[in-house]
């Protein structure tokens, strides 16, 4: 047997091993799993190092900016998060997560019903486990949405050295495994730089010039692209063509087609919004979302 085959074998195993209760839910219900309580508070002291929530949220819903004492794995099965700290944002969809640092404040936009299976783990637990210390967004393999939906219908009392501990366990290891994806839009630090910033994301339809932008915001061309690449690793070219590709992102999830899309934000055409979207995410819009 393979080492891969091996693997799923044995989170396979520890899946089955897990007693599933009279209040659990179906993956495709509606409705989260009872008796737990679905307020984050109650998931930052738990007697084990990780624990997982199951809320659901509507179309349009905005969260206030907040933190936790605990790191989180914020994944929704369905819907589309839009996710910011002050260093950036995140436009998050079912086959993503993002991953949160302790004591990160930060605030969540939904597009469409959100479903949301997140896992809190301790400080010390996500160090242990090798996990990252800033904001990151990590692809959700099949093994791992799996191990997520079992999660949050583990009791919070559970045995960390049982069956339900071993779940936890692995969850924390897929995500050191998955690798980090660029889902997101950093935002310097610099005020004039994110005049210019938010001068481009007020309009995502036009096109700014470098100069044009900077000339704005008081600088010159290169050093705005000094700024921006120094802070945020991109240059202003690339800056706001990934504003633009994150806005598409929300429109999309909301239900509005590729072509209205396109056309909003200044796209000659259909194919030439595609041909941007497969250069910056290895695929067509349709094969995203799936």
């Amino acid at each position: 047997m393979g080492a891969d085959c091996a693997r799923k074998f044995i989170i396979h195993t520890a899946l089955m091993a897990c007693p599933r209760r009279q209040d659990s839910y179906h993956c495709d219900m509606d409705i989260a799993p009872r008796r737990k309580s679905t307020n984050s508070a109650d998931y930052q002291d738990t007697p084990q190092p990780a624990s997982a929530l199951a809320v659901d949220y509507p179309n349009g819903y905005h969260s206030l900016p907040h933190y936790h004492r605990r790191a989180q794995l914020l994944f929704a099965i369905t819907g589309i998060m839009t996710i910011s700290t002050g260093q950036g944002s995140w436009v998050v969809p079912p086959s993503r997560a993002l991953w949160i640092p302790p004591g990160v404040d930060h605030w969540f936009r939904a597009s469409g019903a959100v479903r949301i299976r997140t896992l809190y783990v301790e400080p010390s637990a996500a160090d242990a486990a090798g996990l990252p210390n800033r904001c990151e967004a990590v692809a959700v393999s099949p093994l791992l949405r799996e191990l997520l939906i079992r999660a949050v219908e583990i009791p919070n009392d559970y045995e960390w050295d049982g069956p339900d501990g071993f779940v936890m366990r692995l969850i924390l290891s897929e995500i050191r495994l998955r690798p980090a994806l660029p889902l997101n839009l950093p935002m310097p630090s610099d005020e004039r730089a994110r005049k210019a910033c938010a001068a481009v994301l007020s309009d995502l339809a036009h096109d700014a010039p470098l100069e044009s932008a900077a000339r704005a915001a008081g600088l010159s061309g290169r050093s705005l692209n000094r700024l921006l690449k120094s802070e945020t690793g991109l240059s202003f070219g690339r800056w706001q063509r990934r504003a633009r590709l994150l806005g598409a992102l929300e429109r999309l999830a909301e239900g509005a087609s590729v072509l209205a899309v396109a056309l909003d934000l200044g796209y000659d055409s259909p194919s030439a919004f595609t041909a941007m979207f497969r250069r910056e995410l290895g695929m067509v819009p349709s094969r995203y979302f799936r």
